[in-house]
């Protein structure tokens, strides 16, 4: 993880590139790290078992594309910070949270990776929380805030046309 962080950080530091070329370098580093699929099941919560497998993999396709798309703008904002690999907890036998803190000029923001050992003993990220709020926590409000007055077509369609 220190390796993949350390390549993000080289390419955010890279002033020969692009904002865009920066995220299609990116995406990449991150994107094997992330369980896209489980983290759009979490943050739909109990209407994950209500679609059928259309609605899943779209609302998966549209989610993972607005994940992917907020974590590269977050990452824009780094201005030659340092980021700092504090320790392991260890919640469960098969979950892991890698608690990093990414240390600014002037500030110090917390930042946890949530993993979960896979079947083939490889480990995903399925949640990651900034300043003690998770990310998937955060959706799934949102998600069923907007689910209780509109449909889930209209989810997807509000997905689909915002950033």
């Amino acid at each position: 993880m220190t390796i993949k962080i350390n390549n993000v950080l080289s390419v955010l530091k890279d002033s020969n590139l692009t904002k865009e070329a920066k995220k299609n370098k990116i995406i990449p580093i991150i994107d094997p790290l992330f369980d896209f699929t489980l983290m759009s099941r979490l943050s739909l919560g109990a209407k994950w078992k209500e679609l059928d497998k259309g609605q899943k993999d779209r609302f998966t396709e549209l989610f993972t594309k607005k994940l992917k798309e907020s974590y590269t703008d977050k990452l824009y904002l780094y201005t030659d910070q340092k980021v700092d690999i504090l320790g392991v907890d260890q919640p469960k036998n098969n979950r892991i949270v890698l608690k990093t803190q990414l240390i600014g000029k002037d500030d110090k923001y917390d930042i946890g990776y949530k993993f979960y050992e896979t079947k083939d003993s490889s480990w995903l990220i399925y949640d990651v929380d900034l300043l003690g709020v998770s990310i998937i926590q955060t959706y799934r409000q949102q998600f069923a805030g907007f689910l209780k007055d509109k449909s889930f077509d209209d989810l997807l369609t509000n997905l689909s046309t915002t950033k």
